[in-house]
């Protein structure tokens, strides 16, 4: 599951109060920041010029790139010449032209929807599904583990784990309390200045340069500007964005109380009418890759690649890519196992040769299914770059889901990155680390920009915050390896970035919860990495040596495997 950028902080000040609101943001050109080099710009960014520079007069060739995410808005200006094309099969027809299970899959595929093309709208957390999907197999009984199969012990772990956290908290109550009461008060503000502003619709920096004569319209200004200095909100964000962010992320929380004391409805079976417990049932969904919500994944891929040369909008950080959609992340809720496995494949069997997966969770009752897809594209010398999560956890010791620790083997793939985010302290409250990141000097390979970051969203532009964000700008950037050294290995171009990363020495530790003081630690303790440097990573690639490729015997099943 992913959390938005504006919800991030609103959450977190809701939590906490213990955010300061920086005067000097608005002074910076924030919108290229996370690209810029700290010593021409003095801006803490990935100096992705001077990577460019020293690529001047190399060729590259085009490198697909595949995205699993909420969707992608297929019209956007600065990426529809940068959308992956099918060209095995002809548009609208209705007929799997190149024969591999998906009909019409242009620019990727919808794992999210039904051959009707309906798409899903709602979901549940996993913790929910998991503990009432095998309570009668389990609740109450004696279970001897040692008479289970290893698959059979992992579900029973995870049921044990999520039935241990379905009593309601104190903490979980005030939670949702606090942010209805947030939710209420927003409202109840933005109401009055609609009227007083004349439009329904109206951007931060609308309201701020606004002359407001009614006394309560002054006074929803007032308390409504002091809500969003304090979370930094930009100045482009809407009413109508934040407060959708804001109320999905409630009725998420609302949703998950309900959960622990009644069972959810399948949303999925009334929607994709899959059967979920088959991975080889895997022909379901539909081609609708813009779907019903498209932010997140907009945002995401344009991040990585939009497109360069047109001078609008945005600059994405690789420069000959095509991005491929393929959607598995529901709104409102977990991703499903199944999906995530089946993406993964189907980018793998596409051609992709960098994924990029901007999600995770806590629950994985199916993680085999996922674990063999990362293994499929480890075999297809495929990169994984996956986003460490925005719960300001040690993952070292805190499930996070998908994870390169496959099941019942000591094995690890090397072809698998978790990314961290930071930002430069002058957007960052004075600090490196994005207090919401996730960590682990075990788990958490490199950090990369997540705060403040600009880019296209569905019909326009603007900023997130989150791993989310890091985890794309890690992939634009091992796209452009990818690109111009096309004769490195998946392993070699994660080397390649791992090894050239900028190491810092004490930083500020993530805030845990809202009694969390700042606190400071060695960065080899979040990460066994540093910060990303393009330019460095493009040093260090130019003097790797071509390897052996780990590619599977089996041939990319795209044309060859049949329904």
């Amino acid at each position: 599951m992913r959390l938005s950028s504006a919800i991030v902080l609103l959450v977190f000040v809701c939590c906490s109060f213990s955010v300061n609101a920086q005067n000097s943001v608005n002074r910076i050109n924030t919108k290229i920041w996370y690209q810029q080099d700290s010593a021409a710009d003095f801006m803490d960014g990935i100096s992705l010029n001077k990577a460019y520079e020293l690529l001047k007069g190399k060729k590259s060739t085009p490198v697909i790139v595949a995205v699993i995410d909420t969707g992608v808005d297929t019209t956007h200006e600065d990426l529809k010449k940068i959308l992956w094309v099918n060209k095995k099969e002809i548009p609208g027809n209705g007929i799997d032209d190149d024969n591999n299970g998906y009909v019409d899959d242009i620019h990727g595929w919808n794992f999210l929807g039904n051959k009707n093309g309906d798409n899903l709208t709602k979901t549940s957390d996993e913790r929910s599904r998991v503990y009432y999907a095998y309570r009668d197999r389990y609740e109450g009984k004696n279970i001897d583990t040692a008479n289970l199969s290893a698959d059979e012990k992992w579900i029973y772990t995870e049921w044990k784990k999520a039935a241990a956290d379905m009593t309601i908290s104190t903490d979980e109550q005030m939670e949702v309390m606090m942010l209805e009461a947030l939710d209420k008060s927003l409202r109840k503000q933005d109401a009055i200045l609609q009227q007083e502003l004349g439009k329904k619709e109206y951007s931060i920096s609308d309201l701020e340069h606004s002359q407001i004569a009614s006394i309560s319209g002054k006074q929803a200004k007032t308390s409504y500007m002091n809500i969003l200095k304090i979370v930094q909100t930009d100045s482009t964000t809407t009413n109508v964005s934040l407060l959708a962010d804001l109320e999905e992320y409630l009725d998420g929380k609302k949703s998950s109380l309900q959960n622990k004391t009644t069972a959810p409805p399948d949303y999925r079976a009334e929607s994709i009418k899959d059967n979920y417990y088959d991975i080889n049932d895997k022909y379901y969904g539909n081609s609708d890759v813009m779907a019903n919500d498209p932010d997140h994944g907009t945002h995401v891929t344009g991040i990585i690649g939009a497109q360069r040369d047109n001078k609008i909008g945005v600059d994405g950080i690789a420069d000959n890519v095509q991005v491929m959609m393929v959607r598995a992340l529901p709104p409102g809720g977990d991703e499903y196992d199944k999906d995530v496995a089946l993406a993964i494949k189907y980018a793998v069997d596409n051609g992709a040769k960098v994924i990029n997966m901007s999600f995770g969770k806590s629950f994985s009752p199916q993680k085999k299914w996922v674990d063999e897809a990362v293994k499929y594209a480890e075999d297809h010398d495929v990169l994984l770059v996956h986003a460490a999560g925005n719960e300001s956890n040690n993952i070292d010791s805190v499930d996070n889901f998908p994870n390169p620790d496959f099941l019942n083997t000591t094995t690890a793939p090397d072809n698998f990155i978790t990314v961290g985010a930071y930002g430069d302290p002058k957007i960052n409250n004075g600090k490196f680390i994005a207090y919401f990141s996730n960590y682990g000097k075990g788990t958490v390979d490199i950090f990369a920009p997540g705060v403040k970051i600009y880019s296209t969203l569905p019909h326009s532009y603007g900023y997130h915050d989150g791993t989310s964000m890091a985890s794309p700008v890690v992939t634009g950037v091992a796209a452009l390896l990818r690109s111009y050294y096309p004769q490195l290995t998946a392993a070699q171009i994660k080397y390649a970035l791992t090894g050239s990363a900028t190491h810092l020495g004490t930083v500020n530790k993530p805030l845990k919860d809202d009694n969390s003081t700042d606190e400071s630690i060695e960065m080899s303790e979040l990460t066994s990495g540093g910060l990303l440097n393009a330019a460095a990573a493009v040093k260090l690639a130019s003097t790797l040596k071509p390897e052996a490729k780990k590619v599977n015997s089996k041939p990319l099943q795209n044309n060859l495997e049949k329904k």
